[in-house]
C-alpha cells in the first residue's frame, strides 16, 4: 500500500538531517538558526521531505527555519527514546544501573509529551510521527521493550493527529515487532546492504529483498523506507573499506532512486551531510561518512551536479 495515497500527500524525495558540523554535537553545540538555513536552502528544491530524529534543540530550530523562511519541507519529526532495559547483545558492550534505566523511562516519557508539543504547534509542517529508532533492534544500545514502545505510540496517538510510525531495522518487523504494526499507521524499516556485506552490485537487489519481505508479510499496511545509504569510508569496523567510496555511493543512490520512484515508495536517504562527532574517534569510522555532503557542505560526487547548476 503507497503511503502517500494514504495520506493524500505528493509522492517525492526524502531525505535524513542532522545539522551537526564539526565541533558540535547533540547536548553540547547546537547549529545556529543561520547554520541551519544555510543547509536547508541547499536541500530545498532537491527533497521534499526531511526526517529529524530527535525533539531537541536543533529540531526546534530546524522547524522555526522552514515556518520563518516559508520553506517548502514537509517533516517527520521522531522522538528519540534512550535504554529502558541493558541489552547484553549489543557489541559495544553498553551497561546502566537499574536508576539510570527508571530515570531513563521519564526522559522518554518527556520525549514523546515534547513530540506532541512540537506536532501540535507546526500542524502544517510536521506530516508524521515516530516513536523512537532503532530502540528494539538485536545490537541496540539504547533498547527499549516492544510493549514501551506500542504504549507510547498509543501516547502521541491520543494526542497529535499526525499518523505515527516507529523507524527499525526491516529484521524485528518480520517477527518481533507483529504486535506493534497493529498500532501504527505505517511501518518505517532500514536497510543498509554495506552492513550486511554486500556488493555494491548486489546491493540493490538486497535492498528490495529487505523490503518486499515487510511488505509482503503486511499487504495490508503502507511500508516507508526511513533509512537507506552507502557509506564513503570506513576503518575496517564492520565494513570493508574496498566497498565503501564516493563511486560505490553514487551507483547506491541512482538505483535506490530509479527503483523506489517507479513504485512510489517514500525512501529516505541517509543521510545530508557527513556528521563528525558520531561512532568513535577514529577519523574513517564510518558513522561519520554517510551524508551526500561532507561536513563542511561540498558535494560528494553523487551531488556534484548541484555544483553545475545556474
Amino acid at each position: 500500500m503507497n503511503l502517500t495515497n494514504k495520506l493524500n500527500l505528493p509522492f517525492g524525495k526524502a531525505i535524513c538531517y542532522s545539522g551537526f558540523r564539526e565541533g558540535q554535537q547533540p547536548g553540547g553545540i547546537y547549529p545556529s538558526y543561520d547554520e541551519i538555513k544555510e543547509d536547508l536552502l541547499m536541500l530545498e528544491g532537491n527533497w521534499n521531505y526531511l526526517r529529524l530524529y530527535d525533539c531537541d534543540k536543533h529540531a526546534e530550530v530546524v522547524l522555526e527555519v522552514i515556518k520563518k523562511e516559508q520553506l517548502d519541507f514537509k517533516v517527520m519529526l521522531g522522538a528519540y527514546i534512550v535504554a529502558e532495559m541493558n541489552n547484553f547483545g549489543c557489541p559495544w558492550g553498553v551497561t546502566y544501573s537499574e536508576e539510570q534505566l527508571e530515570t531513563n523511562k521519564e526522559i522518554n516519557r518527556n520525549q514523546i509529551e515534547k513530540l506532541i508539543s512540537l506536532a501540535n504547534h507546526y500542524p502544517d509542517i510536521i506530516f508524521s510521527l515516530s516513536a523512537g529508532n532503532e530502540a528494539c533492534v538485536d545490537w541496540t544500545d539504547h533498547y527499549v521493550s516492544v510493549k514501551s514502545v506500542i504504549e507510547y505510540v498509543k501516547m502521541i496517538k491520543k494526542g497529535a493527529k499526525q499518523p505515527v510510525t516507529f523507524c527499525e531495522n526491516y529484521v524485528p518487523w518480520l517477527d518481533k515487532l507483529k504486535s506493534l504494526v497493529k498500532e501504527v499507521d505505517f511501518i518505517s524499516i532500514h536497510t543498509y546492504p554495506v552492513w550486511e556485506y554486500k556488493n555494491i552490485h548486489d546491493a540493490l537487489e538486497y535492498t528490495k529483498h529487505n523490503y518486499y519481505a515487510v511488505a509482503d508479510k503486511y499487504p495490508d499496511v503502507p511500508v516507508v523506507i526511513t533509512e537507506a545509504g552507502w557509506a564513503t569510508n570506513s576503518n575496517g569496523r564492520g565494513i570493508d573499506p574496498s566497498n565503501v567510496s564516493e563511486e560505490h555511493q553514487e551507483i547506491y543512490y541512482n538505483d535506490l532512486m530509479d527503483w523506489t520512484n517507479e513504485e512510489q515508495i517514500l525512501t529516505f536517504v541517509f543521510e545530508a551531510f557527513d556528521e563528525s562527532w558520531k561512532g568513535s574517534p577514529e577519523p574513517l569510522e564510518p558513522e561519520k561518512h554517510w551524508g551526500l555532503f561532507k561536513i563542511d557542505r561540498t558535494p560528494k560526487l553523487v551531488m556534484s551536479h548541484l555544483l553545475s547548476k545556474p
